[in-house]
């Protein structure tokens, strides 16, 4: 009985190393990713879907990642009809983990758009709703690996205070531009949510999804519209095609004002590469742009 025993330990080793190891998580996108990261830790290996740089609306599944799917313990997207392609890749990856969304709880933004209403997906763009994310976040994880959850609950509870620390930096500085000055202008619609939070009108050349080019008369009237508002610039987000943007303001007679991020984090050492950073970059172009409106 002992021989069997032992011929069997090294057959369960492997799973017992798999399971005290770090929890395996895939996000949809960069921003997921990093909120994972936060909240998770040591105790949380993340995948993304979605690269950084690359588009959400508009992402092509590869090979690897129904083998990151079918891999995975913990699948975390943002809901709000963002991630349209996610529910056929994953029941396609045999998938049977637990499905984190964490957008849930926040109540949406809706927007018309081709003469309709639709939801704002972009809800990370709003600090205080980063805050909830990496929450809900955190209960998932929780619920995945309870010998961890102590641990996860902790680390979101820090994250959320250093994200309300970035909301109270946002307001002082975007409290410096006069309200009627409070005006920016980018590619796609993403920015509704920072809009609101802040004060902030913002237009676009593209509606809230990518998928669709702007028609010649809707950019000649965008254009016109920045004329007469004396709007100072027009931003690239670093996902889109910049051309639409520089188009934009050329024939506004603006200027390019810098590249933004909204729905992908920079790579690594790059200016954007987590959320926090995000938010603050974003502020820094935004804030002397509109004081020169």
């Amino acid at each position: 009985m002992h021989r069997r025993l032992l011929l069997a330990l090294p057959l369960l080793w492997p799973f017992t190393a798999r399971a005290e190891g770090p929890l395996r998580v895939v996000a949809s996108f960069s921003i997921l990713a990093d909120l994972v990261r936060q909240v998770g830790g040591d105790a949380v290996s993340v995948t993304s879907l979605v690269p950084p740089d690359a588009d959400a609306h508009a992402f092509q599944p590869r090979p690897g990642d129904l083998r990151a799917l079918r891999d995975a313990a913990v699948v975390v997207e943002n809901g709000l009809g963002l991630e349209g392609w996610l529910t056929r890749l994953v029941q396609a990856s045999g998938f049977r983990g637990r499905r984190i969304v964490a957008a849930e709880g926040i109540v949406p933004r809706t927007m018309q758009e081709g003469g309709r209403a639709v939801t704002d997906p972009h809800v990370w763009q709003d600090p205080r709703n980063v805050a909830a994310m990496a929450g809900r976040i955190a209960e998932g994880l929780a619920a995945a690996d309870p010998a961890r959850a102590g641990e996860v609950r902790a680390r979101a509870a820090a994250f959320a205070a250093q994200v309300m620390q970035v909301d109270a930096e946002i307001e002082r500085l975007v409290a410096t531009v006069p309200p009627g000055k409070r005006q920016v202008i980018t590619s796609h619609d993403a920015f509704g949510y920072y809009g609101a939070r802040y004060g902030i009108r913002f237009r676009a050349a593209q509606g809230i999804s990518t998928d669709a080019e702007p028609s010649a008369r809707d950019l000649a009237r965008l254009a016109a519209q920045i004329r007469r508002d004396k709007v100072h610039a027009v931003f690239v987000e670093n996902m889109t095609d910049p051309r639409l943007a520089q188009v934009l303001a050329r024939e506004a007679g603006a200027v390019v004002g810098g590249k933004v991020y909204s729905d992908s984090l920079s790579p690594d050492g790059g200016p954007a590469s987590t959320t926090l950073d995000m938010l603050r970059h974003n502020t820094a172009l935004f804030v002397p742009a509109m004081l020169a409106n």
